[in-house]
């Protein structure tokens, strides 16, 4: 039942997020989303049951979760109706029959029904489940994930999941993980995904679109990789797209195993603002083909944050140059990897466009309202570019693959990577990085053309 007004206490319904606290709760950690999901595309009507398997941090006479404005028909805490919940805000407060003892894992079982709404955002517009002009899109970075189910959505907390998606027979259906099973009705198609890895809650996706599938051609023993396009930009997408196997090995080289077991990329039958990544699989819009490779850089950044973003999360959103910053800079070695522009070119540019911009970011503590701001990527670019000039290249590549190595799967802070990149340095590196992340004027272009002492 609903309707209740008794304050939350204190702690429980914020997270340690020091950007978006009201995003995530205290006191439990999910291992375990299992999702089910029901979507009547011309009604634009989703029918839910998601049950979360976690464990309690304290002893827990109420919790809370993050969800959004989708009805809630029925919640269960260890297969037992609650005693009482109140849904308003953003926030799903629930008290358990009986209260949860520290140290014990328990369920919740939570069914709704609606019609999904992006959650609003102060600075980034609506956020989550959207629908196409046929289909639907889920692009959630940072907060959107409560639109279509309810979860403790912080980037921390990273949990498996397993994605069941039922839709009309016509459409297909992409989520995170492998495609396990397909089953088909009168009129529906039941389509089952099931991501083992730790995934953040702005991660998880469902696709949903008029697609034809494909595989790209790999040598034995590469990582599968698959595509979902509308049928009539498939010739597009070959020119576009067609070297991202070659993306693929280049980043292994240079990063490590790719981190998954399988890669997607979709392009919706929408054009969208800018590509959106998810764990697994990558978003473009019809926008992002031409026919001549001009998005390819794209194609790069994408894939590069299935080990900067997704692999490794970020603990805490001040810390997004880890994402963007690296992501941004494996165009430029995917550019060099080509036959394009060198790094060092790419960096030169870059440093001249960053100069002529306001020198009032630091890059290590944007602030919320900037973590999406252009300089983040770009100076994470070339503060990266300036460790590589500072250490040398064998130094360099050797750092990536540890840090993508030792955190797989994992959560990262700055100070994480920069402690491993003075290991690997064999000095200090204080200067350095207080100069290009603590610092908000940017440092001089001669960082970034050779070798510092």
């Amino acid at each position: 039942m609903t309707g209740f007004t008794t304050r939350p206490t204190a702690g429980a319904s914020i997270s340690n997020d020091s950007y978006l606290p009201a995003h995530g709760n205290g006191d439990y950690r999910v291992a375990h989303y299992d999702i089910e999901l029901d979507y009547r595309i011309n009604a634009d009507r989703l029918t839910g049951q998601v049950r979360i398997s976690a464990s309690a941090d304290k002893w827990l006479s109420r919790f809370s979760l993050d969800f959004g404005e989708l009805r809630i028909g029925r919640i269960t805490v260890n297969n037992r109706a609650v005693g009482r919940y109140t849904h308003r805000a953003g926030k799903l407060h629930v008290w358990p029959a009986r209260p949860i003892p520290a140290g014990t894992e328990f369920t919740v079982e939570v069914r709704y029904v609606g019609n999904p709404k992006p959650v609003r955002s102060q600075h980034w517009g609506g956020l989550g489940w959207e629908p196409l002009t046929d289909g639907a899109i889920v692009a959630s970075q940072p907060i959107g994930a409560p639109s279509w189910f309810p979860c403790d959505d912080r980037p921390d907390a990273k949990a498996s999941y397993n994605i069941s998606v039922t839709t009309a027979s016509r459409y297909a259906v992409l989520a995170n993980g492998r495609l396990v099973s397909r089953y088909r009705g009168a009129s529906t198609t039941t389509w089952v995904f099931d991501a083992p890895e730790p995934m953040a809650t702005y991660l998880a996706t469902v696709q949903i679109g008029h697609y034809v599938q494909l595989d790209f051609p790999v040598d034995d023993g590469g990582v599968h990789q698959r595509a979902a396009v509308p049928e009539s930009v498939i010739p597009l997408f070959n020119k576009d797209f067609g070297r991202q196997p070659r993306i693929m090995a280049a980043f292994e080289r240079f990063f490590g195993p790719y981190p998954f077991a399988e890669y997607a990329v979709v392009v919706t039958g929408d054009e969208l603002e800018i590509p959106v990544e998810a764990q697994g699989l990558s978003i473009f819009g019809l926008n992002h083909l031409d026919g001549r490779r001009g998005s390819e850089r794209l194609v790069a950044h994408e894939l590069a944050h299935q080990w900067f973003g997704n692999s490794l999360t970020v603990a805490d959103w001040r810390h997004i140059w880890l994402n963007e910053g690296f992501a941004n800079y494996s165009e430029w070695l995917w550019s060099q990897e080509s036959g394009g522009d060198s790094a060092d070119v790419q960096a030169a540019r870059c440093w001249r466009r960053v100069a002529a911009m306001p020198q009032d970011l630091i890059l290590a503590d944007p602030g919320v309202a900037r973590i999406f701001d252009d300089r983040v990527y770009q100076r994470g670019a070339l503060t990266v570019h300036a460790l590589r000039r500072a250490i040398g290249d064998e130094e360099f590549f050797a750092l990536l693959r540890d840090w993508t190595a030792k955190y797989q799967h994992g959560t990262v802070r700055t100070e994480d990577f920069t402690a491993l990149a003075a290991q690997h340095a064999g000095r200090p590196l204080d200067d350095l990085f207080d100069r290009w992340l603590f610092r908000p004027a940017l440092p001089p272009a001669t960082e970034l053309t050779s070798r510092q002492g």
